[in-house]
């Protein structure tokens, strides 16, 4: 009952990369337990700062029921200046606590948490939306870790993909991530224009550290195209409401002025939001290709658990987590006295 362990991110990193297979089934598993009600997910909360607006800390408690049966929160800094050090945006951390006692019993590096779980979910979107995992070019905006990871698991998913096109406002990191699509035995190309990169793709990723829209023309987008808005607030209103609109959580998902949210506030109702993804991994949800298709996926902390349970659980069965020894000051209420 006492144990603690702790998962570095190193080792997080390792397992996810053995494992996203598993882990795109465990999100998608979990989405569908959040859809039956099986499932706790407040609101986030958001730490701001007057002199830093740009950034944040966002703390998202959740608990996962079924099997699993775990609660816990993660607390993730994204901090966009870091970018121009060569220092990722995001850092955080990952609690987890018993649910018959409430002790916290692990905590893991979540990071890489927190981006495979980005990553899982927006392939999952892809594939549902796409309705397969053939697509003939798949466009690629904004060329950091997310992407990358994005990129990863495409590829773990099985993809036949024709060609990647890749777009950053900074040309060397979209180099790079095309580069890294090479190493993966995959086409890649840099497109230093953004409506060059999305025309023709069938698939469009934004995965951006965009904090406005700036993609506000109601054709940015073909009907039939698949767009995974993974950075939340690339496109403008107008483009939202013109287009199908899928969300992981349609509460979650029209907060915080991200493209829906804004859309919601300019025209006063959200009747552009067809459903949730879990919705259409059931068949609830049917989607025309008359126009666009927009999956916009909040995050759930729902995830980070299913995820973080996963990398634990591999942790702990390879011995690589490590355990704290007396962690807890006090483990009895009263001293046992003896006879």
């Amino acid at each position: 009952m006492f144990s603690f362990h702790v998962v570095t991110g190193s080792e997080a990193r390792r397992i996810i990369s053995r494992s996203r297979v598993d882990i795109i089934r465990q999100v998608r598993h979990t989405y569908l337990l959040h859809h039956e009600g099986r499932t706790v997910n407040p609101n986030s909360y958001f730490l701001r700062f007057p002199e830093k607006p740009n950034s944040r800390i966002i703390a998202l408690p959740a608990y996962v029921g079924g099997e699993q049966g775990v609660a816990g929160i993660k607390w993730i800094a994204s901090f966009p200046d870091n970018v121009s050090c060569n220092v990722p945006r995001a850092s955080a951390a990952l609690l987890l606590n018993d649910y018959e006692t409430g002790y916290p019993f692990a905590c893991l590096e979540a990071s890489q948490i927190s981006a495979a779980r980005t990553a899982a979910s927006a392939v999952l979107g892809a594939e549902a939306l796409q309705g397969g995992t053939t697509a003939r070019k798949i466009a690629v905006v904004g060329a950091g870790i997310i992407a990358r990871n994005i990129v990863e698991f495409f590829q773990a998913a099985g993809w036949d993909t024709g060609q990647f096109a890749v777009h950053d406002t900074v040309p060397d990191y979209a180099a790079k991530l095309a580069d890294f699509i090479g190493e993966l035995g995959m086409t890649a190309s840099v497109e230093t224009e953004l409506a060059k990169a999305v025309d023709g793709a069938d698939v469009v990723v934004f995965a951006t550290t965009a904090a406005e829209p700036y993609v506000v023309e109601e054709a940015a987008f073909a009907p039939g195209q698949n767009v995974l808005n993974v950075s939340l607030r690339d496109i403008g209103p107008d483009v939202i409401a013109n287009s199908h609109n899928i969300l992981d959580d349609i509460d979650h998902c029209l907060t915080a002025n991200t493209s829906p949210h804004l859309a919601q506030q300019k025209f006063g109702h959200h009747d552009f939001v067809d459903g949730t993804l879990a919705g259409v991994l059931t068949g609830e949800v049917r989607l025309g290709r008359d126009k666009p298709r927009i999956f916009s996926p909040f995050g759930l902390g729902v995830l980070d658990l299913a995820v973080g349970m996963h990398v634990y659980t591999s942790a702990k069965d390879s011995c690589t987590a490590v355990e704290i020894p007396d962690f807890f000051g006090e483990t009895e209420r009263w001293s046992r006295q003896p006879g």
